[in-house]
């Protein structure tokens, strides 16, 4: 008998919907939807959401409620979990208790350490065992980026940074197409951070056989490399992008401008301008760590939800 479970994930740039058959294994996806809403416009300036953000995302929550409705599940049977946008935002607590107002649905606001458990629950789901229990998972979102070292099929630490696409394409004025300059200063400000992270590690620290990317910077960079004309999850799970053919995507996109980038397939309207940051951070991995390709997961924190 089929068993719905509806799970949400809200982020500082796209809100995802997914509802799935749980009592199968592993999970059949039933309906799957998301919409870029840009909630996190304007934090890094502010310190909180915007009315414009929110009103973005409060239809998207009432398009929501309509959905899981049609399929049988009431708004507060939705597991809905808010990361960095709602998280850092000094009125992220206010617009939670307004969205159950209006809406039904119950919030819960997930601190960075479970955000990253979730992202790899989900990606291991996704990928074959001999990748998940060897390899540094990183999930960029549009506030933060989640890192966790899985060492001999052991999670070995796991650790959140504030960086994200939108942050840093806020944090920086971008010139159409970027100048070189533009691009210098998001790796720059993409390596602030990265010390962060090897800080946290400590000296001589350990780094995994792989490099794994899940979420939708990692996602997109995938389907433009295989040319996708239609998204295909199946063939974003455990594609290998090497640095030469990350470096041939890179150059496309920096080359555009935001207009330009929509042309390109499978690149939707909303990530035009973030990409080329995301794209930023990715080379700043790969530079630092000297990995020779990435994986990409389409599985992540939406699916790791459902367990």
């Amino acid at each position: 008998m089929t068993k719905a479970k509806a799970v949400l994930d809200i982020g500082s740039n796209t809100i995802r919907l997914l509802i799935a058959d749980v009592s199968t294994a592993p999970h059949k996806r039933i309906h799957y939807q998301h919409h870029i809403a840009r909630l996190g416009e304007g934090l890094q300036k502010t310190g909180r959401l915007s009315d414009a953000g929110k009103a973005r995302a409060m239809l998207v929550f009432q398009e929501v409620v309509k959905v899981c409705h049609s399929f049988g599940i009431a708004a507060e049977d939705i597991r809905a979990v808010a990361t960095a946008a709602m998280r850092d935002a000094a009125n992220g607590a206010t617009f939670v208790a307004e969205v159950a107002e209006k809406t039904g649905l119950n919030i819960q606001i997930i601190g960075g350490e479970m955000e990253a458990n979730l992202a790899l629950t989900g990606a291991q789901s996704g990928l074959p065992l001999n990748v998940s229990e060897q390899m540094l998972l990183f999930d960029i979102g549009g506030g933060s980026t989640e890192f966790s070292r899985i060492i001999d099929g052991q999670l070995v630490d796991n650790i959140s940074v504030k960086l994200g696409v939108v942050r840093l394409t806020e944090g920086i004025i971008l010139t159409e197409p970027p100048s070189t300059q533009n691009y210098e200063d998001l790796c720059n400000a993409a390596n602030v951070l990265l010390d962060e992270v090897e800080d946290f590690w400590g000296d001589s620290f350990t780094l995994p056989q792989y490099l794994v990317g899940t979420a939708g910077t990692v996602t997109t960079l995938a389907a433009i490399a295989q040319h996708m004309k239609v998204y295909d999850p199946e063939l974003i799970n455990n594609y290998e992008m090497t640095r030469s053919k990350f470096n041939e995507v890179k150059a496309n996109l920096l080359s555009k401008t935001n207009a330009e980038r929509l042309q390109i397939c499978d690149l939707e309207a909303g990530r035009e301008d973030v990409i080329i940051a995301g794209v930023a951070i990715v080379e700043m991995m790969f530079q630092r760590w000297s990995f020779p390709a990435l994986v990409s997961v389409d599985s992540g924190l939406l699916e790791g939800l459902l367990h």
